[in-house]
This record gives structure tokens, sequence and C-alpha cells, in this order.
């Protein structure tokens, strides 16, 4: 949020509203803005093969706040690749993951940032569409890429508040989604592997 969203929303009364817990989330804020190095995270998963395209991620622990911490439960995801894609389609592709991963950003956003403005939602929906060309990574074309062409995200915003207020928080949750600006600005990534005959 700006600093004058900010400013906006500490001149009301904060209440827990959308299922967020307005004041802690500006106790969050206050804290980071006093000690910025609160700010620093990192998440951290593993992945297993299981067998041919299907593979197995557990998400565990992960650092920031200023120490170390672990989720409350047992997350795993499976990734897989439909039959005609030669997998055996337990779960979805890793590249659909990442239509959930988009969606899942923003919309937590527009639910944080409604209730900083304390804005009531009533419905959010989003339909999320990516392109891709198989060529690329079937190597049947160095010119095709290897990723989405494109993606689309549709949002149904349904709250309290005017249509025109509705789509500032919407796009305000796009400016700080990390999702869509690793997906927008790319991050570099380093692969490295320690391989073995076994």
């Amino acid at each position: 949020m700006s600093n004058v969203e900010v400013a906006e929303a500490t001149s009301r009364e904060r209440i827990p509203l959308n299922g967020v817990d307005t004041p802690r989330l500006f106790a969050t804020i206050n804290a980071v803005k006093a000690q910025p190095e609160l700010a620093k995270f990192q998440f951290r998963a593993t992945n297993t093969w299981v067998k041919g395209t299907h593979s197995r991620s557990r998400i565990e622990a992960f650092s920031g706040a200023g120490g170390e911490h672990r989720h409350t439960g047992d997350i795993q995801f499976n990734a897989d690749h439909p039959a005609v894609l030669v997998g055996t389609d337990k779960a979805p592709t890793p590249v659909e993951f990442l239509l959930h991963a988009i969606a899942a950003c923003i919309t937590s956003g527009i639910g944080n940032i409604a209730a900083a403005r304390g804005v009531t939602l009533t419905e959010v929906e989003s339909v999320i569409e990516g392109d891709i060309d198989l060529r690329g990574i079937l190597g049947l074309s160095p010119d095709v890429r290897n990723g989405y062409e494109a993606m689309r995200v549709a949002f149904r915003v349904k709250g309290d508040a005017s249509p025109e207020k509705l789509q500032q928080i919407v796009e305000q949750a796009k400016a700080r989604s990390a999702v869509f600006d690793v997906l927008t600005n790319g991050t570099a990534v380093e692969i490295t592997a320690d391989c073995t005959r076994g």
C-alpha cells in the first residue's frame, strides 16, 4: 500500500474484515517499517520424483521476520502430466500451478487491501488462462519459447464499494503481487546438480 493508503486506513478504526486480521496487518506493516530487516524471507520446497512425469513437493520450513518458522500442517503438492502428454494425470502440470499461483497471490492481495480500506467483499472469483506452444519444450522449434506465450486473469469482484474503488483494489493487488512481479519481470534462477551413478 502507498503511504496515502496507509494513512487513510490508519485514520479508521481497525477491525477484522473479510477474514483478515486488519489490526495485525497494520501491526506487521508498522513493525517492518521500524525494522526493515524483518521483511527478508526465504521460502523453500523439497521435490522428489515419484515415477514418469509424477513428482511430489513438500513445503515445510521458511525463514523470515527474524527467525525460522514451520508451517502448522503437512503441505504437499503433486505434479504430473496428463495422458495426452505422456503422464498419468495424477495432478496438475507444473505450468498449471503458475495459473493457481498468480490468481491466489492477487486474490490474497485483494482481500488484504479491501480490509485495510474498510471495504467488505462478498465475492472474488477469477478465470485464469495460459497459452503455450509445446513445440518449444518438445525441441521441435528453436523459435518457440518453452513457457507461456501469454496469460490472462479475469476477476469478478463484488463488495460494498463503488466499481471504481473495487477496480482500484484489484489494481493495487496486482501492483503488489509477488507472483505477478516474478512472471512479468523475471527472476534469476540458479540450477545445480549433484549427479552420481546409482
